[in-house]
């Protein structure tokens, strides 16, 4: 009898009412919930172990292994020893390999006259914003592996990404989005274990968005009554309680429960953010983008600007996916067009927020899994190598302006200051204000960390 009812909206808005004892429950029930038993709402914000510079993460992850020497890493005897043979493992081993020279002239940017490829002529403009580290070291060759370390701190298991666990950490700014957003058009290296919580709590997942008229699927409302809606979700809510009453108010399903009133918000605040069109041309242009243009990297690292301005804590930005990626073993040509993409609307990200006054408590990342070999692998390509290769920060009290490490005259090796990945995700972390060796979940009877048993922070990138 209740089912036929629901046919007609009228009739199934009195049904559910009665169902809830006549009154019209809204989502916030739930926040109701959590202050009268006291469990935790564990998106709340949380204070920081110590005063951080940043209080968000924009995290750029370029997806496939770019070449340091053809980047950020200038080698000018490489150019010279083009076509001479010699070991090029980097420690790792000692393959005879034919040197391949850049393929493309370096020129100095900004006042601190750090060397740039003409492959980022607009991250060059921006070079002084950089905190440039050509010491990054993994350790895996695969790009499963190497992916996954990077975005987990583990090279062979699965483990929360460093998106979740400063989510845990830090809680959510703004409780009407996620703390962790993922903008991914294709499918990375590791899948999305990259965005994945693991073995932490399931509210600290990364929110996959998709560039194009559908961001978030399923975001719509189920039915075109808000009154309604608002009853059925009231309805949930009732039980909810009820389920959590009988289960003596588990703080974790409490907290399961609470996350749905994040995704009723959602339907409202997060079509906003992705609505670009009240954004000015000139800010557009800023990005490389034309008007309702949804494909490029523009559209990513704008929509990460306004998540940004509106809380969210972790935004991260995949280039490429591992199909269509940096991955040039045939042809380092190939490099050239992955590199158009991304540089007018990275550049164009820094500057708008600097331009904006976020710049100085929002870190940005740009990354890689690893570089490539200085050694020709095919006909006109470079292999895998894992030994060393280049990231940078800007923003969020990483030093601006800094060129830190060295690789050896041909960018096989690190040879001063290396920068591990658990070293970088120290770093990271520290600048937002959390102890890495102190963020722990414990799991499976031990404590676990981002950093693992390993890690230090690196000071000298700390402004």
């Amino acid at each position: 009898m209740i089912m036929k009812s629901l046919a007609n909206p009228l009739r199934r808005r009195d049904a559910i009412q009665s169902l809830v004892g006549g009154s019209l429950l809204l989502p916030g029930i739930v926040s109701n919930l959590l202050a009268e038993d006291g469990s935790p709402d564990p998106l709340a914000p949380k204070a920081p172990h110590f005063p951080g510079r940043a209080k968000r993460v924009i995290f750029i992850f370029s997806n496939g292994g770019v070449s340091h020497m053809d980047t950020f890493d200038y080698k000018p005897k490489l150019f010279a020893a083009d076509g001479k043979t010699m070991g090029v493992g980097g420690g790792l081993s000692n393959q005879q390999r034919r040197l391949l020279r850049p393929g493309w002239q370096f020129k100095p940017g900004g006042r601190s006259g750090a060397l740039v490829s003409d492959l980022f002529p607009h991250l060059r403009e921006r070079v002084d914003d950089l905190c440039l580290i050509k010491s990054m070291k993994s350790d895996d060759n695969e790009h499963y592996q190497a992916t996954l370390a990077i975005h987990t701190g583990s090279f062979f298991f699965s483990r929360p990404s460093i998106g979740s666990w400063i989510s845990y950490g830090l809680g959510a700014m703004n409780r009407n989005l996620p703390a962790f957003v993922a903008i991914s058009a294709g499918s990375p290296y590791a899948g999305t274990q990259i965005f994945n919580n693991d073995f932490l709590p399931a509210y600290h997942q990364g929110v996959r968005v998709v560039p194009g008229q559908e961001p978030i699927a399923n975001l719509d409302r189920r039915t075109r009554s808000g009154s309604v809606q608002e009853l059925e979700l009231g309805l949930a809510e009732a039980l909810n309680k009820r389920h959590l009453d009988a289960r003596g108010h588990d703080s974790e399903l409490a907290a399961r429960i609470r996350t749905f009133e994040t995704a009723f918000h959602m339907q409202t605040e997060a079509r906003e953010v992705f609505d670009l069109s009240k954004e000015k041309d000139e800010t557009l242009g800023l990005y490389g983008m034309k008007r309702g243009q949804t494909e490029g990297f523009g559209w990513p690292c704008l929509v990460a600007r306004r998540l940004a301005e509106r809380g969210v804590r972790f935004i991260e930005l995949v280039d490429g996916s591992s199909s269509h990626n940096w991955d040039q073993h045939g042809d380092m040509a190939e490099h050239a067009k992955h590199a158009k993409n991304i540089d007018q609307p990275v550049a164009g990200l820094i500057q708008d927020l600097k331009r904006l006054g976020m710049l100085d408590d929002t870190l940005v990342v740009w990354t890689t899994e690893f570089g490539r070999t200085p050694g020709v692998d095919g006909e006109k390509g470079r292999g895998h190598h894992s030994a060393c290769y280049s990231s940078w920060l800007a923003g969020g009290g990483a030093r601006a302006g800094l060129s830190y490490g060295a690789t050896d005259d041909i960018g096989a090796a690190v040879v001063e200051n290396r920068v591990h990945v658990h070293d970088f995700h120290a770093t990271i972390l520290h600048l937002l204000g959390i102890d890495h060796e102190k963020l722990t979940f414990r799991h499976g009877g031990r404590d676990y960390r981002l950093t693992d048993v390993h890690g230090n922070v690196v000071r000298a990138l700390l402004a």
